[in-house]
This record gives structure tokens, C-alpha cells and sequence, in this order.
């Protein structure tokens, strides 16, 4: 049982709006880009940039919709949300869901942080690469979450600041300052075109996409612990598709172009490390690999912190096990954190046991739980409109509308990879998860989880 203190502990409100911005606009830089980009040239080619782009508007549907419910319900944050609009099961379903989903893309940025130390150590295992970041992102989620912040913040700025100047020299490349062998125009669409595998390539592209994507709505489980939430938000969900352009479209034109898509390797460095291989420009591979290292870190980092809030935040509920709320006195969910390491050494295991194809094998999963998500925010958005108190000043443009599209394009892309044979490792994977948080929620008393959460959040279940 929790003691007084215990209870008197609560998560800290150390985030300030420049941490929560940096994380957002750091949060879609991770193994999506910089290791999946390799996957989705070789799905579909150069069209792969339309996946990017179309996708990148379903992105700004769903984040639309999350920052209207945190301004209309101040200080929920995506599990309360659901709460609200569906019920403690589907809060259950969700919540965990979300963990789950979580979890994975941790342990693959884990596993890609393993492969690209692997560029300087070839000859040591991925496993132990892996496990000695494991630890290093651990220790960071130990201190109190305005040193988190800071962390993010700095690491975000490394990679968006990695991002903007390979755009720079690409260009500078392409256009033919710095001097190449570089043939642009022949590389678009001299090998195949720029649809070389027709529509369905753009299609089959839709789930790495959508994993690379998953991560902005991180800003869902930050409105707890962010100072000036109304300000912040907005101005962040608007500039969600200037940052798809920025830091997909412009990259993968920029790979497209300096290098054959076929030639980019899916299983090998990364294609950021290729291309500056590819034009022979001497030390600059090492310091991009360098900089992604620092990014999947990040993006580790900001998974470990997503997964311990989600059990906290389920845990005061009473939906998740009562030693998840937990926290230190610095405010630190370490209830939480020692599941989420106890399933990172799993992922390591994994790592030790297949080596080969384990990441692209684990990026399908959260692809897929990603999306779930998603369509829940947009459904509880249109749930709970109609009973908002006030409209707030931000909200969903041509609602209902527009929501529904992003519903209705969510579920068709969901049901395309269902159907796809490929898909069949993360279909089945991501249908028993369902199913087995399904069975799970049925174990769970209403009227007990109620009870708690309107012990510790009288406001928030009225």
C-alpha cells in the first residue's frame, strides 16, 4: 500500500513551453527517418515523398483534435481523455495500447542507437551496444523532469540542427557548389521513374510512414507537467506540416537526388551516412552518424518518458498495477520506469537472439498500435464536442468533417495492411495485443478505478 507521503507526491510541473516545443518538433526525429527512410525508398522509390506528404495531413488532423481537447479540458491528458469520452475500458484499452506502443519504438530506438555505434564497433555485439544505451537513457529519466526537459531540448536542437544543414549541403550539391558526380534528375526518375512501384508502393509506404509520424502526439501526455499549456499548443500544431516538409520531404528529395534510390541499403548505415559516403566527403560520415546517434537517444529518451506517464497516469486510476505511481521524491514515476527497463533487457534479448531484420521487423508493430490511437483521438473529439462547456479559441477546422477524413483514412490504411500478406508478423502480433487488453479490461472494477481517480483528480472525471 502507497503511504501518506507517497500520495502526497505528485508528478512535477517542470516542463517550460520551450522544452514542450522543442519536444514536439523533435519528437517525429528518430529511427522513422533516419533508419526507416532506407525501408521506405526501397517500398516505393522517390514516391515514397507523397506517403510522406499525404500522411503528413492525416498527422495534422489528429493533432489538431488532441490540442483542442487539452484546451477545453485543461489538465487531461490523453488516457483522461478517453476516460471521458468512452468509459474506463476503452481508457483501459487505450492506455495500454499506448504503453505498448511506446514500449516497441523505445526498444527499436534502442536497437538502431546499438546499430549505429556499430559504424565505429564493428566487431562488438548489437546486443551489448544496445544494453549500454539502454542504461544511459535510463539514467537520465532518474532526474526530475525539468533536467529531462533540458536534456530533450538540447538533443532535439542537435537534431533538428542535423537536419537543417544536410538540407544545405544537399542543396549545395544538387545544385552544384560543392562539387559531385550527382546526376539529380537522372536519379528521380532514371531508375524506374518516380513511381517505380506504381500506387501500391506509396501504399505499402503508408506504415513506416505513420510509425516515423507516431511520437508528435507526445504533447497529449505533457499537458500535466507543462506551464501555459493554452499558448503552447497551438502555436505548435500549426506548424506541424511546415516540420513534415522540413524534416522528411526535403531529406528524401535530397537522398533521391545525390543518390540511385535502388543503391540506398535498408539493412546498413544509415541513408544520411550514405550519402555523404556516396560523394566522398571525408569525415563528414562520422559526424552525421555521430548526430544520429544523439537522435535515436532522444528519441529513446522521450519513449521511456511517454511509457512511465502513461502507467502513472493509468496507475492513479487503478488501471495499471498500484506500484506504477510510485514516484521518487524528485517526482519521477520509478514505479513506472522499472517495468519499462525490465522490457527494454527483453528487447536486448531480442537482439541477441535475432540479430538480423529485428528492427524493420518491430517498426510494423507500432505502426499499427500508432494508428489505433489515433483514430481514438479523433473519435473521442467527435464524442465530446457537442458537451464541450465552451467551444475553445483553437479547434478543428470544418469539423465534423474533418475529422471523420482523417477517421476514414486511418481505418483504410489500417485495413490495407491488415490484408497485406507481408504485414502478417505485425496483423497478428498487434490483433492479439487487442485481444488480450480486451480480456483485460474486464478484470478491472469500474467502480474501484472511479474511485481513485476522483480520490487524487476531483475535477477531472465531471
Amino acid at each position: 500500500m502507497v503511504n501518506t507521503t507517497e500520495e502526497k507526491k505528485r508528478l512535477q510541473r517542470g516542463l517550460q513551453p520551450r522544452h514542450v516545443m522543442l519536444m514536439a518538433m523533435a519528437g517525429m526525429i528518430g529511427t522513422g527517418i533516419f533508419k526507416g527512410s532506407g525501408d521506405t525508398l526501397n517500398i516505393a522509390g522517390p514516391s515514397v515523398i507523397i506517403a510522406y506528404l499525404l500522411c503528413g495531413l492525416i498527422l495534422f488532423i489528429v493533432m489538431a483534435a488532441l490540442t483542442e481537447l487539452a484546451i477545453a479540458y485543461p489538465g487531461l491528458n490523453i488516457q483522461h481523455i478517453i476516460h471521458k469520452a468512452f468509459g474506463f475500458r476503452a481508457s483501459i484499452i487505450v492506455g495500454w495500447l499506448y504503453w505498448m506502443n511506446w514500449m516497441i519504438v523505445t526498444v527499436v530506438e534502442i536497437l538502431a542507437a546499438g546499430s549505429f555505434l556499430e559504424y565505429w564497433f564493428p566487431h562488438t555485439p548489437l546486443w551489448l551496444l544496445s544494453a549500454l544505451c539502454s542504461l544511459f537513457v535510463i539514467g537520465i529519466n532518474l532526474f526530475q523532469v525539468n533536467y529531462y526537459g533540458e536534456f530533450e531540448f538540447w538533443f532535439g536542437g542537435i537534431k533538428i540542427t542535423a537536419i537543417i544543414v544536410f538540407i544545405v549541403i544537399g542543396l549545395l550539391i544538387l545544385i552544384g557548389i560543392i562539387p559531385s558526380h550527382t546526376q539529380p534528375l537522372k536519379n528521380l526518375f532514371g531508375f524506374g521513374g518516380f513511381f517505380p512501384h506504381g500506387i501500391s508502393g506509396i501504399v505499402q509506404a503508408f506504415l513506416v510512414v505513420i510509425f516515423s509520424y507516431g511520437g508528435s502526439e507526445l504533447i497529449g501526455l505533457t499537458v500535466t507537467e507543462t506551464k501555459d499549456v493554452e499558448k503552447t499548443l497551438p502555436k505548435i500544431i500549426k506548424s506541424v506540416v511546415f516540420r513534415v516538409i522540413l524534416f522528411y520531404i526535403l531529406p528524401i528529395m535530397i537522398i533521391c537526388g545525390i543518390m540511385p534510390w535502388n543503391s540506398v541499403s535498408a539493412t546498413q548505415s544509415s541513408p544520411f551516412v550514405q550519402v555523404f559516403e556516396a560523394v566522398r566527403m571525408p569525415g563528414v560520415p562520422h559526424l552525421m552518424n555521430f548526430v544520429l546517434l544523439t537522435a535515436v537517444l532522444s528519441a529513446a529518451n522521450s519513449g521511456i518518458y511517454a511509457t512511465t506517464r502513461t502507467l502513472y497516469s493509468m496507475a492513479e486510476r487503478g488501471e495499471a498495477p498500484r506500484f506504477a505511481r510510485r514516484l521518487s521524491r524528485r517526482g519521477v514515476p520509478v514505479g513506472g520506469l522499472a517495468l519499462t527497463g525490465s522490457f527494454l533487457v527483453i528487447g536486448v534479448f531480442l537482439a541477441f537472439l535475432v540479430r538480423d531484420q529485428i528492427i524493420v521487423q518491430l517498426m510494423s508493430i507500432p505502426g499499427f498500435t500508432i494508428i489505433l490511437v489515433w483514430i481514438a483521438i479523433c473519435a473521442a473529439e467527435l464524442k465530446l464536442r457537442p458537451t464541450y462547456v465552451r467551444i475553445p479559441f483553437f479547434k478543428v477546422i470544418g469539423f465534423p468533417y474533418m475529422t471523420i477524413a482523417g477517421i476514414v483514412a486511418l481505418s483504410a490504411i489500417f485495413i490495407s495492411f491488415v490484408l497485406n500478406k507481408a504485414n502478417m508478423v505485425g496483423s497478428i502480433t498487434c490483433f492479439i495485443i487487442m485481444a488480450a487488453l480486451i480480456v483485460i479490461s474486464l478484470f478491472f472494477n469500474h467502480n474501484e478505478a472511479g474511485e481513485n481517480d476522483q480520490k487524487r483528480n476531483p475535477a477531472k472525471l465531471q
